[in-house]
C-alpha cells in the first residue's frame, strides 16, 4: 500500500524562501493545522431531562473548553425524549430522570448497555411563589384542603418522572385521591416549576434543584425519600451514533470537577450526600 507523508516546512526552512513563497508555506501551514484541529473536533448531541438543564449548561461549556467537541444539548421530559430516540431521533448521548425511560431504551437495544450509569440523585420538594404564605405543616397534611379549588402543579403524573415520583409521593401520604382533580399536569418539571414561579399555581412538586434554580419560588417541604423511588439519573450512550465522543463526554460526566458542578446546582451524590 503506498503511504502519503506530508512534510511540513520549518521555520529556519521558511525564512530562507523568498517572501512570496514563505507567505504561501506559512498559509499552508495554519491551513493545516485548522483542518487538523477541526478534524479533532466531534459534534455532540445530548438528550437530557429537563431539570438537569442550568447545571448541564455550564458543564456543557466547561467540557467544550477542555475537549473542543460542540455540544448540543435538547432538553424536555425523560418519556418525551425517549420515545423520540426510539423513533431515530440524532441523539449521540440520553440522561434520563429515572431508570424507567433508560430501561425502555436499553430493552429495545438503543443504548450501549456496558456505558450505562447512574450519575446523579435528587430530592423531591413541595414549593410555592416566594411572595406567598406556604403552608404550615398542619395544612402539608391536607392539602386539597389548603388549595380549596385552586391548582397543584405537577409533570404528567404517568409519563414525567417528576410526576412520577411526586404521584406516589401522595400515595404514601393518604392525599393523591383527594388532590388528583387538582392537578394541573405539566410537559415536564421546568413547566410546572414555572407554574409557580409565575403565579398560576400555588403550589407545586419538583426537583430540590429546580426550586433551588428559581428565586421565585420557596420549599414548603422535603418529601420523605421512603415515599417514592429513588431519585435516579442514568446516562448511557446511544448505540450507533457519535460513540466514541459521546463516551467521552459521559466519562469526563463522572468525574469530581464535573459532579462538582451538579452539586452546586442542588443534585446530590448517589449516597445522599
Amino acid at each position: 500500500m503506498t503511504k502519503f507523508f506530508l512534510l511540513r516546512p520549518t521555520a529556519a526552512r521558511i525564512r530562507h524562501l523568498p517572501a512570496r513563497y514563505a507567505t504561501a508555506a506559512l498559509a499552508a501551514i495554519t491551513a493545516c493545522g485548522l483542518s487538523v484541529q477541526a478534524a479533532q473536533a466531534d459534534q455532540i448531541t445530548v438528550f437530557a431531562a429537563a431539570s438537569l438543564k442550568d447545571a448541564m449548561d455550564v458543564a456543557a461549556r466547561d467540557f467544550e473548553a477542555e475537549s473542543g467537541h460542540d455540544l448540543t444539548i435538547s432538553y424536555a421530559g425523560s418519556s418525551s425524549l425517549a420515545r423520540q430516540i426510539s423513533q431515530g431521533a440524532p441523539a449521540d448521548l440520553f440522561i434520563s430522570a429515572n431508570v424507567t425511560w433508560m430501561d425502555v431504551l436499553q430493552d429495545d437495544g438503543q443504548i450501549l448497555p456496558e456505558t450505562r450509569v447512574d450519575l446523579l440523585a435528587n430530592t423531591l420538594v413541595l414549593i410555592a411563589p416566594t411572595d406567598a404564605t406556604p403552608p404550615t405543616v398542619n395544612e402539608v397534611k391536607d392539602l386539597a384542603g389548603y388549595l380549596n379549588g385552586r391548582r397543584l402543579a405537577m409533570g404528567l403524573v404517568n409519563a414525567v418522572p417528576a410526576g412520577i415520583y411526586g404521584k406516589a409521593a401522595l400515595e404514601d401520604l393518604g392525599q393523591w385521591d383527594a388532590l388528583a382533580p387538582l392537578v394541573a399536569q405539566a410537559d415536564n418539571v421546568r413547566a410546572a416549576l414555572a407554574l409557580v414561579a409565575l403565579g398560576e399555581a400555588p403550589l407545586g412538586i419538583v426537583y430540590g434543584s429546580d426550586a433551588q434554580a428559581e428565586p421565585k419560588v420557596q420549599v414548603a417541604m422535603t418529601f420523605d425519600p421512603a415515599g417514592h423511588a429513588p431519585i435516579r439519573y442514568p446516562a448511557a450512550v446511544i448505540k450507533g451514533q457519535n460513540e466514541a465522543p459521546a463516551t467521552e463526554l459521559l466519562n469526563w460526566l463522572q468525574q469530581d470537577a464535573a459532579k462538582q458542578i451538579f452539586f452546586d446546582h442542588g443534585f446530590s451524590a448517589l449516597d445522599g450526600s
